[in-house]
């Protein structure tokens, strides 16, 4: 599998779509539901109803590209539950979700920043 570069801002729409949907109809539901610029260094992350199958749009500066998965068996994705329309992941959470890890249940140790050692 592929990495993405950590510096990209992931935005993840919570409710199902349409997985009919291609480029041009993710683009319109990332700028006018999501309210967000799909040209911009991000990437949009939509699910199906089922939970079995993730899109993945994104811009690279000349044109858009998009990414399916789709999961065999009972395997599914697994959606944050977040009460918010839009959920910022990071880069690497957005890796966990594709590679069917609970994100919500995986918690980091905190960053500790110390001005000295002793």
């Amino acid at each position: 599998m592929f990495r993405f570069d950590k510096d990209l801002k992931v935005y993840l729409h919570r409710d199902p779509i349409d997985f009919r949907a291609g480029i041009n109809s993710l683009s319109i539901l990332v700028e006018q539901a999501m309210r967000l610029n799909p040209m911009s260094s991000a990437l949009y992350v939509f699910g199906n109803r089922r939970c079995d199958k993730i899109k993945i749009l994104g811009w690279s500066g000349n044109g858009f590209w998009l990414l399916m998965k789709r999961l065999e068996a009972k395997d599914h994705f697994v959606w944050p539950d977040s009460k918010t329309q839009i959920v910022t992941l990071s880069v690497e959470q957005l890796h966990w979700l594709i590679e069917g890890i609970n994100i919500t249940a995986v918690q980091r140790h905190p960053k500790r920043n110390y001005a000295r050692v002793s």
